[in-house]
């Protein structure tokens, strides 16, 4: 994996054509802006006027603090491994009084095992220095420095000590311990490295890690009625519209990929934009999917929010390794201090008639990866609103379409069209209630599900539909919610039946709802083989509305 100087060098390109700008105009978002988007003066300092802040950066530390002090930041001792708790301060990079810019190295730290750097995570100026060069057993979290936001507040951090942590209570557990502690940020946002058996089965949840489940707990939404005059919009144009009223509201957000600009997407995705937001926010880049897609994560690092666009995910295997190495696993690396906005976006899935090599879905490979959220849109409400939720998420998201949903029209609600309408991630949603079986599905074949419960009620059978809307994290409430309702469920997917989220789905069930299953759970897929070419192969090799109907009415016994 590149180093954060690599990533910074690699963004150089970006932070020229955004330094006027972004230094011009503020935040319409109003929120902490890293010093890649400030402007700087002839020193290479930053300037004095910085944005307002939200809990990140100087206002973390400075909120914590007395409100005497100047704006400040308190650096912490680093944890260089999952199992070091102690070290020392070999020597001090930076004296008191001198600036510093991220990145740059504040001090070497001393292990049982080597010496390392501690770079620094914020700009600003070395107000004073809390722990001696040479000092020994230092304590991962202890306040090492203090770091100001503007050079002439350096005298008054003269005097200063860091606030005592508060002891914890006698049989406190070590989360209940950090919880009731102000400590420094990385400590605080360490990831919990409890034994499972104290902190539960991660990300399950279930019954057999001794959760609790009433039979109505956490039942999807239903998706709003729509009347004959409703307003009707196609999927791109809800992403289109959606991504150019992010574009407007935060000047943080720009767009890359191929043909993005000049051509205006290979699906006409970014029509429009390059016009309206020019050629520094809508950057047409290489035939390099490895080369835009880490180029984005240096972006990310330093306070921007990509949106890349793969003209294909089966594209984005070129760019896996900076999508999960990268993306995914630098927050939980950096001890929650480097997060990473990303969007990647763009096709996934078959399509018609393109072959075994650009016909694969992604969705249970990218679900199965910390760190990602995983999204699946299928109509025009949910593309729209998803996306805006996706570009505002502090995470890398992977947000999945369908090529042949983007010409699609779909009714839509006005509060789905205005500009502060944002779709709930990790939410699924009841596209039809039903009593009799639950048939969930996400993206396409959602629109088959439904076609098959209109099937359905013809023969007397009453299905459930439910769109997935997100992958990771998956909405498995309503789910089973679902399931102690119906006690049937089916799972529909385009890809291959082995690890697939249908798999995923039925673990799940078995775990939080076993009991109320009146028929095992049965999975659509489709058929595992690459993706023939032949058009009558093709379409054989996917799941209709004849499978659905005749695997729902098998499990309801009919």
């Amino acid at each position: 994996m590149a180093s954060r100087s690599a990533l910074r060098r690699a963004t150089a390109v970006i932070r020229s054509a955004y330094a006027a700008r972004v230094g011009q105009a503020p935040c319409a978002s109003g929120s902490y802006a890293h010093g890649l988007l400030d402007a700087k003066d002839e020193r290479g300092a930053p300037s004095t006027s910085r944005r307002g802040g939200d809990a990140r950066g100087f206002a973390a530390s400075s909120a914590a603090s007395s409100d005497d002090l100047p704006s400040h930041q308190i650096v912490p001792f680093p944890s260089l491994s999952p199992t070091m708790t102690h070290g020392g301060i070999a020597a001090w990079k930076k004296k008191e009084g001198e600036f510093v810019a991220a990145g740059d190295i504040l001090a070497e730290i001393q292990t049982d095992k080597a010496t390392m750097e501690m770079e620094s995570m914020e700009d600003g100026w070395v107000a004073k220095i809390l722990v001696a060069e040479g000092a020994e057993d230092v304590p991962v979290g202890k306040p090492v420095a203090v770091l100001c936001e503007e050079q002439d507040a350096v005298g008054a951090f003269k005097d200063y000590v860091p606030p005592a942590e508060d002891a914890s209570p006698s049989g406190a557990s070590p989360a209940d311990a950090a919880s009731a502690s102000a400590p420094a940020r990385a400590v605080l946002e360490r990831p919990d490295y409890r034994p499972i058996g104290e902190r539960g089965v991660p990300l399950t949840g279930s019954r057999a890690a001794g959760r609790q489940i009433e039979d109505d707990a956490g039942a999807a939404a239903t998706a709003p009625a729509h009347g004959a005059d409703a307003t009707m919009m196609t999927v791109r144009d809800a992403l289109n519209s959606a991504m150019a009223e992010e574009m407007e509201r935060d000047q943080k957000v720009f767009i890359m990929g191929e043909e993005v600009g000049d051509y205006q997407g290979a699906y006409k995705i970014t029509k429009g934009l390059i016009q309206r937001f020019g050629p520094e926010r809508v950057r047409d880049t290489p035939i390099t999917e490895a080369g835009f897609a880490g180029l984005a994560c240096g972006a990310g690092f330093m306070g921007l929010k990509p949106v890349v666009e793969f003209m294909t995910f089966n594209f984005a295997m070129q760019a896996i390794d900076h999508i999960v190495n990268t993306a995914a696993k630098t927050l939980y690396m950096s001890a929650g201090t480097i997060s990473c906005p990303i969007v990647f976006r763009g096709p996934n899935g078959a399509a018609a008639g393109v072959g075994a090599q650009h016909s694969q879905c992604f969705a249970a490979w990218y679900m199965s990866i910390p760190g990602l959220k995983v999204v699946v849109p299928y109509d025009a409400e949910d593309a729209r609103g998803l996306m805006k939720a996706a570009i505002r998420d502090p995470d890398p998201v992977i947000f999945l379409e369908n090529e042949l949903l983007y010409g699609e029209s779909f009714p839509i609600s006005k509060e789905a069209l205005s500009p502060e309408h944002v779709a709930p991630l990790g939410k699924a949603l009841v596209m039809r209630p039903g009593s009799d079986v639950t048939l969930v599905s996400f993206s396409k074949m959602v629109g088959e599900c439904k076609k098959a419960a209109e099937e359905l009620a013809k023969e007397g059978i009453d299905a459930e539909v439910i769109n997935l809307r997100c992958l990771r994290p998956l909405d498995r409430d309503a789910i089973a919610a679902s399931v102690r309702k119906t006690n049937r469920i089916v799972v529909v997917e385009e890809g291959w039946p082995q690890a697939g989220v249908g798999a995923e789905i039925a673990a799940m069930v078995m775990e939080d709802a076993f009991d109320h299953l009146d028929a095992p759970v049965e999975r659509i897929t489709g058929v595992d083989i690459p993706m023939p070419y032949a058009k009558n192969l093709e379409d054989l090799a996917l799941p209709k509305v004849a499978d659905i109907v005749r695997v729902a009415k098998r499990v309801c016994y009919k």
